[in-house]
């Protein structure tokens, strides 16, 4: 297996990047690893330079850069070449911490659509409280708006991603609403209900609304890119706001509140633990020819581990080609 790695993208690149591939190598020895940046700012937190490759390169796209243009006119940004050696088959997926715009153009126009596929989705896995499997969400943010056509899309990707990664049997998909009844919703969503209803490959089980996703009503979450973008955000923003409220609350109380803490010290640990999105990995843009990964800017090294253990599984299940065999099949037979 061979990894790009854009090592310069993100708030703490490459030391993040650098330090969380060491950190995976030592659970995936076999994969071989390209980093692409400043060469010298990079050796410094390489510790094992087995199947690590550097590509130097003095450019790279920073958060402020316009996508598209970005990587238009950004021909040798790290981020660029590392899509670029997905392309020529140099490389069998690509993974950024950069800017997610720039990235997501990068896969559009670099890596290329699946046949059959007019709008791939940016999908993450999830938390679900009390359990361990989570849940797929997508669209997170790569389209604004989507057609009621996308929408089914995105229900048959994420269908197929959870039950070839994540194995999860016959996974349930839930389309994200104001209700729960058929009849509400948008123009859009009452459309996607149908398609969704009539579409034999996946399970659907009807509309559901964001208070209830992280309760674990769906394995497949489907929605638009802007409202998943913002729901993802507020699941974000809640989790970090309840462990500062929690820590508040326990010095506030004192030596009391202290003690209190320290008996439910594993407890918490577990709870922060259970929560942690990261630990399931990063957004893949699903759809594409090739596995291209994004996680957060302010990553740190454990987050990239396991993104690159993610990668790892989607590469060794080669969901993609088995995706890409199944559009070509439906593309025939249509």
């Amino acid at each position: 297996m061979k990894i790009a790695v854009d090592a310069m993208g993100g708030d703490n690149a490459p030391e993040a990047i650098v330090s969380g591939v060491m950190l995976a190598k030592k659970d995936f020895p076999e994969i071989e690893f390209q980093l692409y940046g400043k060469e010298a700012e990079i050796k410094k937190y390489v510790t094992d330079e087995k199947n690590i490759t550097i590509i130097h390169t003095d450019e790279k796209v920073s958060s402020e850069d316009e996508p598209v243009r970005a990587i238009r006119r950004k021909k040798q940004a790290s981020m660029v070449l590392a899509a670029q050696a997905v392309k020529k088959g140099e490389a069998d997926a690509c993974f950024s911490a950069g800017n997610t715009g720039a990235l997501l153009a990068a896969g559009l126009f670099i890596v290329g659509r699946i046949k059959g596929i007019e709008r791939p989705g940016l999908m993450s896995t999830l938390p679900i409280l009390g359990e361990n499997k989570g849940f797929d969400m997508l669209d997170l943010g790569a389209n604004a708006e989507n057609k009621a056509e996308h929408l089914l899309k995105y229900g048959v990707l994420g269908s197929f991603y959870a039950t070839n990664v994540r194995k999860v049997e016959n996974p349930r998909v839930g389309l994200l609403n104001n209700g729960t009844e058929e009849s509400k919703g948008s123009e859009v969503t009452k459309k996607a209900y149908e398609l969704l209803s009539e579409e034999t490959s996946v399970n659907f089980v009807g509309n559901i609304e964001s208070r209830d996703i992280l309760n674990g009503v769906a394995d497949v979450v489907v929605t638009d890119g802007f409202t998943g973008n913002a729901v993802l955000k507020s699941i974000e923003g809640t989790a970090l706001n309840i462990t500062k409220l929690l820590k508040k609350s326990i010095l506030d109380e004192g030596m009391k509140g202290k003690m209190g803490a320290l008996l439910l010290k594993n407890s918490l640990k577990g709870l922060k633990n259970e929560m942690n999105y990261a630990e399931y990995g990063g957004a893949v843009l699903f759809g594409l020819k090739s596995p291209v990964v994004k996680t957060h800017g302010a990553t740190e090294p454990t987050a990239v581990a396991a993104t690159i253990k993610q990668i790892h599984t989607m590469l060794d299940t080669d969901v993609v080609g088995k995706l890409t065999k199944q559009f070509e099949k439906n593309e025939a037979a249509s």
